[in-house]
């Protein structure tokens, strides 16, 4: 049975048949994305109260929210910020809450704000849930005018137009629109003239609400039928809105909203939120893709649907995509890449050395089966490439050889012994197959923790858990049926071809391994010199558990003192861009005024919304190095140069 692969090499045949063609269907086919899929365990409750203070927003709004919540014993953390006709409540669910349980958790919690609603003083609207917008954008679409006279209206409905072709792009899970003005019909009565005939506003408004019909105003129900009945006369066009009647004295003498006021079309002002692209504003559009997907193949769909855009949109508006998360991906997955290569390379040219040519082609043979095994098992199991994932196989590459090595040079000691070759292969198997199991086992459990690590830590990290683990499982099923019949065919039995000799070496070698075990308490006290100076030189070392990104973008954030308007906010960014725009290195700055910009990077939480104060800036800059030559000399200007704000300069960081 030991000798069973080696015996019959069309068993061996058809297991690299299809390991290779598994592994490489599998490849072309795994999902790829630049970073792990984080489970989203965070949500943004946003509630507008117009003209309320602080302490009545915190009283009225805030804190009926957070009872409600306080229900659902799943939620871990409630943070709440009360502002000038604001209220915002941030939830987060406990780490250990299982990945299946997490969108029943969110209904119920919507279910719990609903109610909590209910409760809400009548000016205050009704709250925003928000559990999908965190995690990373894939693309982010700017349009803007480049005649300054273009109706911003107009590019608001190209914008939503557009947004809507972009959701049908198969793999896109969320479109979001920033800085798009929001369309209002504006009623502006002459007072006098409302005055003399005895109408209000009240009056006015009300009149307006009962005239647009927006429910069924009855229905018909019979034996055979069930028919609902609907009044015609929703507003659809301003000459609706104008003919709607004021009053009526019963003699045919009526007044309607346009005999006392005039009616036209606008834009809410002040907008929400503004978007603007180095200097001119504009409107953004971010893409979220779904998780899973080969995103190269899902952002050429998406730039192709926005190329077949393009020609509908009028002279003087533009689209322009101003991120590709692709790009990143591709070299992120690339840079990995080359070095698992270099490291193949390094460990196959050791064994050249060390091994000899043809126990080192066995090795060799052995790196991709292993590799092709592995990727045909995540894409069994769901786990996409990206780069935890990629360097989960980059560590396990070490470990893997261990198994290979030893079966290989435990055959070939028998040949040069003199065993025949069938006999050589079942023996080494039946010696080492046990042992080598108990090495896979222990190593793989090591790897254990870092797989069952609960909430995000666990989603970021695991993965790499997850690629050794399967990387140290197919070496071993490899090492014992698929290395024994390559090394019982290929192997010679000739001494003088086992590898690099060099007979001084070896004479010291040996010495050295007599003297340590005639002096055994002195040999283990010297091997623990080096363990014990490096345990001692640990407090010197500096705490980072994660490495930086070397990356050329970098964002930052703005925030002004209560009660700022939106426009003012909008100057002092104004301020903050001339000073950006001057940098040496600064390629191109996107801002989003009022709101949280799109994330485009996966651990950048945007929870800021309707915030009139608040404002924020991705940057992307000429390389790497010219983002980390920005960060702190911008630091330090900006504290000096706009006290009246506080500006945070992020540059992105790992985990």
């Amino acid at each position: 049975m030991e000798s069973l692969t080696f015996r019959n090499p069309r068993i061996v045949a058809l297991a690299l048949l299809v390991i290779f063609s598994a592994g490489i269907s599998a490849f072309f086919a795994l999902g790829r994305q630049e970073d792990p899929t984080i489970t989203n365990i965070n949500a943004v409750v946003t509630t507008i109260y117009p003209g309320a203070e602080p302490a009545r927003v915190e009283a009225l709004v805030t804190r009926v929210i957070e009872d409600e919540l306080r229900t659902i014993p799943e939620i871990n953390v409630i943070q709440s910020t009360s502002s000038t006709g604001i209220s915002v409540v941030s939830v987060e669910l406990d780490e250990t809450t299982p990945d299946g349980s997490i969108e029943q958790i969110w209904a119920e919690a919507r279910d719990a704000v609903e109610e909590a609603s209910k409760s809400f003083p009548t000016a205050a609207l009704s709250p925003t849930f928000d559990s999908d917008s965190f995690g990373a954008v894939a693309a982010i679409v700017a349009l803007k005018a480049s005649d300054e006279r273009f109706s911003p209206s107009i590019a608001g409905r190209f914008a939503e137009d557009l947004a809507e072709r972009l959701r049908n792009v198969g793999g896109t899970k969320l479109v979001t629109v920033y800085g798009a003005p929001t369309e209002e019909i504006l009623v502006t009565a002459d007072p006098m003239a409302a005055t003399a005939l005895g109408l209000t506003p009240d009056t006015i408004s009300r009149a307006l609400v009962g005239a647009d019909a927006k429910v069924q105003s009855g229905r018909v129900l019979d034996g055979a039928s069930d028919l609902l009945l609907d009044v015609e006369g929703d507003f659809e066009a301003l000459n609706r809105v104008r003919d709607t009647v004021l009053l009526d004295d019963g003699s045919g003498a009526v007044v309607r909203v346009g005999d006392i006021a005039t009616v036209e079309r606008s834009t809410v002002a002040p907008q929400s939120s503004l978007a603007y692209s180095d200097g001119q504003q504009i409107i953004l559009l971010s893409v979220t893709a779904e998780d899973g997907l080969r995103i190269d193949q899902w952002m050429a769909s998406l730039q192709s649907e926005i190329e077949a855009y393009r020609s509908n949109l009028p002279a003087s508006l533009e689209i322009e995509q101003v991120f590709d998360q692709s790009e990143y991906t591709n070299d992120r997955l690339l840079e990995v890449a080359g070095n698992m290569g270099v490291g193949v390379a390094l460990v196959v040219g050791v064994l050249f050395i060390t091994l000899g040519f043809r126990a080192a082609m066995i090795v060799a043979i052995v790196l991709p089966l292993v590799s092709l095994a592995t990727i045909a098992s995540m894409n069994i199991i769901g786990l996409p490439l990206h780069q935890m994932s990629v360097t989960g196989l980059i560590v396990a590459l070490g470990l893997l050889v261990d198994a290979a090595i030893v079966m290989t040079d435990e055959i070939r000691q028998r040949l040069i012994k003199g065993f025949d070759r069938v006999r050589a292969v079942a023996e080494a198997v039946r010696r080492l197959t046990v042992p080598l199991m108990a090495s896979t086992i222990t190593t793989a459990l090591s790897f254990v923790p870092m797989m069952l690590l609960p909430g995000p830590a666990g989603d970021f990290v695991g993965s790499i858990a997850i690629a050794v683990v399967l990387m140290l499982v197919w070496s071993f099923v490899i090492a014992v049926a698929i290395t024994p019949a390559l090394a019982g065919w290929m192997l010679s039995n000739d001494a003088r071809l086992a590898g690099l000799s060099v007979p001084p070496v070896a004479r010291a070698f040996r010495n050295l391994i007599t003297l340590s075990l005639r002096y055994p308490v002195a040999s283990i006290a010297l091997a623990l010199v080096l363990p014990l100076m490096g345990f001692l030189s640990f407090p010197t070392l500096t705490a980072q558990f994660f490495p930086g990104v070397d990356r050329d973008q970098f964002h930052i954030e703005v925030e002004l003192a209560n009660g700022t308007h939106i426009n003012e906010t909008s100057r002092v960014v104004d301020r903050i861009d001339s000073v950006l725009s001057a940098a040496d290195g600064v390629e191109r700055v996107l801002w989003v005024v009022g709101e949280s910009a799109p994330a485009f990077y996966y651990n950048i939480v945007g929870s800021r919304e309707n915030e009139p104060r608040f404002a924020q800036a991705l940057i992307t800059t000429a390389s790497p190095d010219a983002t980390a030559a920005l960060l702190e000399p911008l630091q330090s200007q900006f504290d000096q140069d706009f006290p009246e704000a506080r500006i945070l300069v992020r540059g992105l960081v790992q985990g």
